[in-house]
């Protein structure tokens, strides 16, 4: 990756489960890196076996206050993404993502640096066509209880098209669909952590619904190939370009696979669906794969055990940690 005399990459929520992969893998590639978070839910865990690197700084800031450092690229990584934790605090959340990106957007047309926003696929809400593509403009409830998180990244994505249009940055979109793995917390609400969590503690596996309700699974490592990719294309491409796994499973599927993979004798518990909880997600990656040349490779089953080996071990370590029930 070409690298600016001194300037730096800049990651915010460097220290949150996708951005400390991003911080982890800039720092390998030889890239001067400062690792940006107010460690709301990011976890000082992620990113220990970078710190003492030269080429890693980490620096406890929140991007709802403006920053001052030098910067050839950033990626900006910094908000809640869980409903657990977006919802506790959600008039911060909206100005985490609102303010965030008014913030970011200023450093990098201060510094003239690339800038590539975290954006995410519930942009599109509970979706009215199916798989969702990048044309799509949305089903999203403004006044609900998801409504923080979700329009507070539709805000972020119309600042960083403004900021293109009207000053004519080097800006970089892209929506994150469902995504797991190794660093997720046990308590942080997302089907895949909650699941792997009580199978292997034994617990009733609690499915929100009938369980008919589908997602797509992406294993981080996948992802994080894409972000990259994206952040390497030229100033034409903007996005925004969705990056998840195509292939769609029910939660009754994922709980299958996950008894399946653990050995757990955890029996299915149902409970009532949280509301403006989506129907149906599935991305259509067509734009990423003729544009990045990208798509997953990893099976869910691959996925699904490497990321209960970790939970294995954090619970080892943890014995008290569970998963989030409602």
């Amino acid at each position: 990756m070409k690298k600016h005399p001194q300037q730096s990459v800049v990651v915010t929520g460097g220290a949150g489960f996708l951005g400390s992969y991003i911080c982890e893998r800039l720092v390998d590639s030889g890239s001067d890196v400062i690792c940006v978070d107010n460690f709301f839910t990011g976890n000082k865990d992620n990113i220990s076996h970078l710190i003492g690197r030269t080429n890693f700084e980490l620096l406890r800031h929140d991007v709802t206050f403006p920053l001052y450092v030098e910067a050839s690229k950033i990626f900006n990584f910094a908000c809640p993404a869980s409903p657990i934790h977006y919802q506790f605090d959600p008039v911060q959340t909206t100005k985490t993502s609102v303010h965030g990106a008014i913030n970011m957007l200023g450093l990098a047309k201060r510094t003239k640096a690339k800038i590539l926003q975290a954006s995410t696929s519930e942009i599109y809400g509970d979706p009215l066509e199916h798989p969702q593509r990048e044309e799509h403009w949305g089903n999203v409830n403004p006044i609900g209880p998801r409504s923080c998180y979700d329009e507070g990244k539709r805000c972020a994505e119309t600042l960083f098209f403004d900021y293109r249009r009207q000053f004519d940055m080097p800006i970089k979109v892209v929506r994150i669909f469902n995504t797991y793995g190794p660093r997720m917390r046990p308590d942080d609400g997302r089907v895949v952590s909650n699941f792997i969590v009580q199978a292997l503690r034994g617990d009733p596996i609690t499915i929100y619904g009938d369980g008919m309700q589908t997602r797509s699974f992406c294993y981080v490592d996948d992802l994080i190939d894409g972000i990259l990719a994206m952040m390497e294309t030229g100033d034409d491409v903007t996005g925004p370009v969705n990056l998840g796994n195509p292939n769609e499973f029910t939660m009754l599927e994922l709980a299958e696979v996950i008894i399946a993979e653990t050995g757990s004798k955890s029996r299915l518990e149902f409970r009532p669906l949280p509301q403006d909880d989506p129907k149906q997600r599935k991305p259509d990656i067509s734009l990423a794969k003729g544009t990045l040349g990208w798509e997953p490779k990893t099976p869910l089953r691959e996925g699904i055990r490497k990321t209960a080996a970790y939970f294995e071990k954090v619970l080892e370590d943890n014995p008290e940690a569970s998963a989030y029930s409602l």
